[in-house]
């Protein structure tokens, strides 16, 4: 097993499939042989940036972070999984032993070591490592590509139901109708939500959302000339309760408001729209410095989290809502690409659309010498 081309970062913008060393596995351990990878917006983030936030690329990393393969060695001291296992990969290993991770919430773990974040490599490999019970097995009925896309869905699970705590007959509002964005509303669908709004600015995005779990879907109007966000965000929540018939109270309330665009007047306009004393949860990143109307957030008491990755329980709850039928991950796979056209994969996903309009909601790459017709 000397064969591992990876496709590294080796720079802003600076990308090649380099040959790796194989990963050795210590006896808690698996050795992946990597199928499946969807392209993440961190992904490209990365190539774009060379850093989010605190996390800066200083030596090439090999990126990805969702995947799924084969498990092809198994450590010594393993007992849940077995080799030619099928199998759902969480790419973040925790310590296990601070204080976040006995209570609980390992995902704020302080020395995670995450798939793809600096210096970290990812699965965008031949074989990844990590530790078997961050290898969830496969239902029969879930593909490879479905065992990629658990990573994204995990993502919504937590923001949805660990921390949104939604219940069933609920109402939910989501901001942007990216992968996340999507599968947030997916999960809000399949636990039972009686409303599930979508936003966003691209009239073909709402389309598809409408037509996937989104029972309605508001268009936000242009911003005037010389208009403020603040400004704006105001207009564009009101415009939104009277199209909607959304109150401050009572049935036709929003309980929960999800963030997964990032954009600053999406903010605004959550926390303007969502009920007296509901919940808003951000899930996207953008500009880390935004505005937020303080005193909007005290009167009506809201509740305001920061969703971060997932915890205990989010990839297992994800992949029986996949295995059940009650979300379908399927729709959200617009493109697929060889290992060795791993470039032109990210560059259709930066540019929003491939050479030939087609929109792209979410990248799939295969595996060295894996057919991207592989299930």
């Amino acid at each position: 097993m000397s064969d591992n081309p990876s496709f590294v970062l080796k720079g802003i913008l600076d990308v090649e499939i380099q040959q790796k060393p194989v990963p050795q596995i210590d006896p808690n351990e698996v050795l992946v042989e990597v199928k499946k990878t969807g392209i993440c917006g961190s992904d490209v983030h990365f190539l774009l940036h060379g850093r989010i936030g605190d996390f800066v690329v200083e030596k090439p990393m090999v990126l990805g972070h969702e995947a799924a393969g084969v498990v092809s060695k198994v450590g010594s001291s393993v007992t849940n999984v077995k080799v030619g296992d099928r199998v759902a990969m969480e790419p973040g290993a925790t310590c296990r032993k601070c204080e976040a991770c006995k209570e609980g919430r390992y995902q704020l773990c302080p020395d995670v070591i995450f798939a793809a974040t600096p210096p970290t490599d990812g699965t965008l490999a031949r074989y990844y490592r990590l530790p078997s019970d961050l290898a969830y097995p496969l239902p029969p009925n879930l593909s490879l590509e479905d065992g990629a896309m658990m990573e994204p869905l995990s993502v919504a699970v937590h923001a949805v139901s660990k921390l949104g705590a939604l219940r069933s007959n609920q109402s939910v509002a989501v901001f942007g109708c990216g992968p996340v964005g999507l599968l947030c509303m997916a999960v809000a669908k399949a636990l039972g939500a009686s409303r599930v709004v979508a936003v966003d600015i691209v009239p073909s995005r709402l389309e598809f959302a409408k037509a996937y779990a989104a029972t309605d879907v508001f268009l936000p109007p242009p911003m005037e000339k010389d208009e403020s966000k603040v400004a704006f965000s105001m207009r564009n929540a009101q415009a939104m309760k009277e199209k909607l018939g959304i109150a401050d109270r009572g049935p036709q309330a929003i309980d929960l408001v999800l963030d997964a665009s990032g954009a600053e007047v999406s903010i605004q306009t959550g926390i303007r729209i969502v009920k007296s004393g509901g919940t808003y949860v951000q899930v996207g990143m953008g500009n880390p410095n935004v505005n937020v109307d303080m005193f909007v957030v005290i009167c009506k008491e809201l509740v305001l989290k920061g969703s971060f990755r997932y915890g205990p329980g989010d990839y297992p709850l994800a992949i029986a809502l996949a295995a059940s039928g009650k979300v379908d991950v399927k729709p959200l796979v617009s493109h697929r690409f060889p290992f060795m056209q791993a470039r032109e994969a990210f560059e259709t996903t930066r540019n929003g659309k491939s050479p030939d309009g087609k929109g792209v909601i979410k990248a799939i790459i295969s595996g060295p010498d894996v057919d991207i017709n592989e299930p």
